[in-house]
């Protein structure tokens, strides 16, 4: 029998594949998957109701490269499914996407947001904003994610680690807008004024300006409404009403934006499958799902966004290349341990 879901437990376990038998049949794809279960799951679903089509999916937080790069051309994965375009550009980088070329995808995704050679597409933006105290920081004192690293903020900011993805996909787009010397000027900056050190994860952040710990946070778009629309873990809800979310440089180049994406590999054995269900992700019924369901933007520019996205406001994004700032990551990483953010 095909799982429907494994837990993937890294690169050493490469003979036992999640799959069973690898198949051909057109009327199932398999995807590995960065994303969480529960934020693809009723993506999923729709798909397989609308198409016929079964989607059988191996979770896994890390590993998922690796794994790919010892099941070979045996692989039974045809869709690799990520919540960064660096990871994207490193499957590409080892030669494991194939090139899709679809009327469907270039019109529902804008190139801005497709990898070289349409090996791999965006799928959703997050906006990497600031969560500033709503008590402790006032209005208009900052605008800019350079401002962070100015000294009158010392002992004020929090955030998780720069080897984050996220991180890193931020200190990328500042090596690309203002060189590798200035972005690591402004990283030190940033580094000396932190509240504590670098921990937990964004909603951590926002956790520690609740608590007074510091004053102003990093953090991904969604987690604010994820926090704020939390019954499970209602403690969430006075974190959220806490902060007010900041897009950064909006007289300027943009809030950064990151994107989740997938990928079709050389290795499918169902690319039909797996070209579809890109498309359905692509597509106005998935795109509103995301912005319902995951609070997140839609890289379909038809698309309208959901009424909490919509409730933060008209924000200016930066449209550099997704595919530049994967190019900067490795440089990105490298520059956080120079600068003392680990």
């Amino acid at each position: 029998m095909i799982h429907r879901s494994l837990a993937l437990a890294g690169a050493a376990i490469v003979a036992a594949t999640g799959f069973g038998a690898a198949t051909a049949s057109a009327e199932e794809v398999n995807l590995y998957s960065y994303r969480q279960e529960f934020l693809i799951r009723p993506f999923l679903e729709k798909f397989e109701a609308d198409t016929g089509i079964k989607v059988n999916v191996v979770y896994g937080s890390d590993g998922i490269l690796e794994r790919l790069k010892a099941e070979g051309a045996n692989s039974p994965a045809d869709v690799v499914l990520t919540v960064d375009v660096a990871r994207l550009k490193a499957i590409a980088d080892e030669g494991l996407f194939q090139s899709v070329e679809s009327p469907v995808l270039k019109a529902n995704i804008p190139a801005q947001y497709v990898g070289a050679n349409n090996e791999w597409y965006g799928l959703t933006l997050r906006s990497r904003i600031l969560y500033l105290s709503q008590d402790r920081v006032p209005e208009g004192a900052i605008k800019t994610y350079e401002d962070l690293a100015d000294p009158k903020w010392k002992g004020k900011i929090c955030v998780r680690t720069g080897k984050h993805d996220y991180n890193r996909s931020l200190v990328a787009s500042m090596i690309v807008h203002h060189g590798v010397e200035k972005a690591e000027e402004w990283a030190k900056g940033l580094v000396a004024n932190f509240a504590r050190k670098p921990q937990g994860n964004d909603r951590g952040q926002v956790k520690a300006i609740h608590e007074g710990v510091c004053d102003i946070a990093i953090g991904n778009t969604y987690y604010y409404a994820l926090m704020k629309n939390n019954d499970k873990e209602p403690e969430q809800k006075d974190w959220a009403a806490s902060v007010r979310p900041f897009f950064p440089n909006q007289d300027g180049r943009g809030a950064h934006v990151n994107a989740s994406g997938a990928g079709v590999l050389k290795s499918s054995k169902n690319r039909e499958a797996a070209v579809k269900l890109l498309e359905f992700l692509s597509s106005d019924t998935a795109q509103q799902m995301y912005g319902e369901v995951n609070y997140e933007y839609p890289v379909n520019p038809t698309v309208t966004v959901s009424d909490e996205v919509k409730s933060w406001g008209d924000v200016k994004f930066d449209t550099v290349a997704l595919s530049k700032l994967a190019e900067n990551a490795e440089e990105a990483s490298k520059l956080t341990d120079r600068a003392g953010w680990q």
